[in-house]
């Protein structure tokens, strides 16, 4: 199953130690949102790696602990250039900030080894799993040549780099790369090998030799070169907790620029030899021992990076490659064993077998140079050949997207929530259900702000809708500045591959400013507005400063009917006055909340589709009475909340009415045709993450001696509904397209379908997976009852299913009576 990130600690070893209120009092300075009086402040070391000693840090109070990792270089005389933290630093902020490959977020970078003895820089920790033995053992066999696949990705992710692009195109020479790489390891085997450290080896120097003679052309060329990792294998790599793709990439002491096909051969050398720390001698490879059921091959492996990438198959100078990088890796080992000597060892004891392992991947090289075949000329016949144009519109899931756009866009929503919402999802929840629950955690809203600058704000608003919105802003001052708060341009189909994204956490959607009520009160005033309510309610909606409430429900009537409403607003000279109850008003309990889109009657004889009006109601206009917070199946969802509100002779200026009176009803048409379908998309994401816990609590949970996994009911039940969701988002996603291609009105078919689908299939996936948790399911350990309230409720909200269900039968009825 591969280890959890969080497991590979243990107690800070001797020859590491440092000062821990040295390193707070920088970090508290220097990491937003480092907690600066905490009653719990940590500091374990990882075991696992051999270059720069890395360390976790825990901090927080009580249950809420917020937890970094630290990189520092190692104490002592250290050989030069080794161990540049600065570099790992640089990297990983640029291919953090301008890419989509999957890296740790950097905070911090300390160069003043004044405070803890090392230059050090400070990331954040990434919760995970590390598979640790790349013959990946209790991991399923099916899933294991999924792993492999996701590893070969990640590669071609990190070598598609642009490196002029992200500012990197100084961070090393690109041309012989490996005629330089050979002279370094070299001359730092010679330091380590020096007098009064391990003996040095005759051999290597031959091996050396045949390495100099045999650089192929493509490195003096650069035709091979970009970003170079360095040490590009599996157990440097953090997968998804549960989901077979890479998170993070770590361990970049060693990367630069230079031929991209080092790192390719690095990652395969658990094919051509097993090295272990705790064994005295390095071992065979797969290639030898066989491969466990479900691994993919070395030419498998191969045909996958280099579909994936673009690059030819590199048959013609494999051997010089893997040569290479065993020479290079018994250069290291000789370097850890000439640091264990010296007790600075990273790994301490378990680097003892370091020095006689070395000398034998020197063997293992000439060895490796001796075979006849190494590579067949050509990739495996019979095998998927995935083409990289295609496998460019395909995520990291297997998922098929529309455009390279969406693509991007989808890879960096994904790695947002993993790296932001997730890890807060517990802290957000516990300040819901405490007396603090009408206010807004501060952590919310810099990830607003994160949201912002990452590109994946405002994403729901459709392309037509934001040009009428620019032409009404033409007469506004500054209008340019307006521009970036309008979204990417996207169509509802392309939306829905994202916002399916953000249903995977209720506390999600309103980080990206894509949150119910206000996506749909933020449509109506795109569409219906005139300038004036432009400039004074929808800009600031979208730069997320207010945020606002949908008030059309009432107590007293079936409000799922809109012409039951009974609420009035009155005309008296240059104001309306309105009269009436509204309840379900969702947003207006939060604090932010400043306008209301509120529908009553303006004329109670016009007809009967006429007398409805909508208006926009300032919240802090007398007369205005929150009367309670109501709770969905025990849920106030605070601090969004939703609210009963009384209006009593509440004075709104007329200005303030909506395309005109009697055009309540057609708004209501238009806004709730993408509003019911951004509901649905985010049950698709609100099922995917039932699916994704349900399997992963039955991969882990026994029940009368087997895993609830194994057993043929659940499994069962399992496939079932794994269908029936991907029918749905099928039928989600039509219905978006329709909406694109033909409007609401013709559209209304389709959309009925998908909003009585959606809550449905989603309440079948979030009950199974409650039950597998047990009571573990029906408490707020987990997301799981949350999300069922929220979806369950989708069953009424926008329309009951019964409403639903009648315009899909008559509309079939009214085909069948055409033919």
């Amino acid at each position: 199953m591969g280890s959890s990130t969080g497991d590979l600690v243990t107690r800070v070893q001797s020859a590491h130690l440092f000062d821990h209120d040295a390193l707070f009092r920088y970090a508290a300075d220097n990491v937003s949102g480092f907690p600066t009086n905490p009653s719990q402040f940590t500091i374990s070391q990882f075991g696992h790696g051999q270059s720069n000693p890395t360390f976790l840090i825990a901090v927080g109070s009580g249950s809420s602990t917020k937890r970094y990792v630290l990189r520092k270089k190692p104490p002592g005389k250290l050989l030069q250039s080794a161990h540049a933290v600065d570099r790992e630093f640089q990297v990983l902020k640029a291919l953090g900030e301008h890419t989509q490959v999957p890296v740790p977020k950097v905070f911090c970078l300390c160069t003043d080894p004044t405070v803890i003895g090392t230059a050090f820089y400070i990331m954040e920790f990434m919760e995970g799993r590390i598979f640790i033995d790349p013959k990946l053992p209790n991991v399923a066999p099916g899933r294991r040549s999924a792993i492999y696949r996701a590893t070969a990705k990640a590669l071609a992710s990190l070598h598609s780099a642009d490196v002029d692009a992200i500012g990197l195109a100084k961070y090393g020479r690109r041309a012989n790369y490996c005629q330089r790489q050979i002279d370094r390891w070299f001359k730092q085997y010679l330091a380590s090998t020096s007098e009064g450290k391990p003996e040095r080896n005759p051999k290597m120097f031959e091996l050396v030799d045949w390495l100099r003679k045999s650089i192929p052309t493509e490195d003096s060329t650069g035709a091979t070169s970009g970003l170079v990792h360095g040490d590009f294998r599996i157990d440097n790599l953090v997968f998804h907790p549960s989901e077979d793709r890479v998170i993070g990439i770590l361990d970049w002491e060693l990367s630069t620029l230079g031929n991209q096909m080092c790192d390719v051969a690095y990652s395969c050398m658990h094919y051509i030899v097993n090295v272990q720390l705790d064994k005295e001698h390095v071992g065979d490879g797969l290639e030898t021992t066989g491969l466990p059921e479900g691994l993919l091959s070395m030419p498998e492996f191969l045909l996958e990076y280099c579909s994936a990438v673009g690059k030819p198959w590199p048959s013609a100078n494999w051997k010089f490659y893997v040569a290479f990088s065993l020479f290079r890796a018994a250069s290291i080992y000789t370097g850890v064993y000439s640091r264990w000597l010296m007790g600075n060892a990273s790994a301490g004891e378990r680097a003892r077998n370091t020095g006689a392992q070395a000398n034998e991947l020197v063997e293992c090289a000439l060895g490796y140079i001796a075979r006849e075949n190494v590579l067949p000329p050509h990739p495996p016949s019979g095998k998927r050949d995935v083409s990289p144009s295609y496998e460019s519109l395909v995520d990291a899931s297997g998922r098929s997207v529309p455009n390279r756009k969406v693509l991007e866009l989808r890879q960096r929503l994904i790695k947002f929530m993993e790296t932001h919402i997730y890890p807060m999802e517990k802290e957000f929840s516990k300040l819901a259900q405490s007396d603090k629950r009408w206010t807004v955690h501060p952590e919310e809203e810099r990830l607003k702000e994160e949201a912002k600058r990452q590109g994946l704000w405002n994403l729901f608003i459709p392309v037509d809708s934001a040009a009428r919105a620019r032409r009404e802003l033409a007469a506004i001052e500054n209008k340019q500045s307006f521009d970036q708060l309008f979204g990417e341009g996207l169509t509802n189909l392309e939306y829905g591959y994202l916002c399916e994204i953000m249903g995977r956490s209720v506390w999600a959607p309103q980080v990206f400013n894509c949150g119910a009520p206000d996506t749909g009160n933020m449509e109506v005033i795109l569409r219906y507005g005139n300038r004036e309510q432009i400039s004074e309610w929808l800009i600031p909606l979208l730069e997320g400063k207010i945020r606002s409430g949908f008030a059309m429900t009432e107590p007293q009537v079936a409000s799922s009917d809109a012409t039951n409403i009974e609420c009035s607003i009155t005309r008296q000279g240059d104001s309306y006055v309105i009269n009436g109850t509204k309840w379900w008003t969702s947003g207006a309990m939060d604090p932010r909340c400043r306008v209301l889109i509120l529908m009553g009657k303006t004329d109670f004889n016009a007809p009967k589709h006429k007398q409805q009006s909508m208006i926009l109601v300032d919240m802090r206009t007398p007369g205005i009475h929150v009367k309670r917070p109501l709770t969905v199946f025990g849920f106030d969802d605070a601090p969004h909340g939703h609210a009963e509100i009384s209006f009593e002779n509440v004075v709104v200026p007329a200005k303030n009415i909506l395309l005109g009176e009697g055009r309540g009803f057609e708004i209501a048409q238009g806004r709730l045709g993408p509003g019911r379908l951004h509901h649905c998309m985010r049950l698709i994401g609100a099922a995917e993450r039932g699916m994704e816990l349900m399997a992963q609590r039955a991969l882990s949970r026994k029940t009368f001696g087997m895993f609830i996994a194994q057993h043929g009911s659940f499994v069962s039940d399992l496939a079932k509904l794994r269908v029936e969701l991907e029918g749905t988002r099928l039928l989600v996603l039509e219905a978006a397209d329709h909406l694109d291609k033909f409007g609401n009105k013709k559209a209304r078919g389709i959309l009925a379908m998908a909003k009585v689908a959606a809550p449905n299939m989603a309440l079948k996936v979030l009950d199974t997976a409650i039950q597998v948790h047990g009571a573990a399911g029906v408490c707020s350990d987990t997301v799981l009852a949350h999300l069922w309230a929220t979806a369950r409720t989708l069953r009424i909200a926008d329309g009951p299913d019964e409403v639903h269900l009648g315009t899909i039968g008559k509309l079939e009825l009214q085909r069948a009576s055409k033919l």
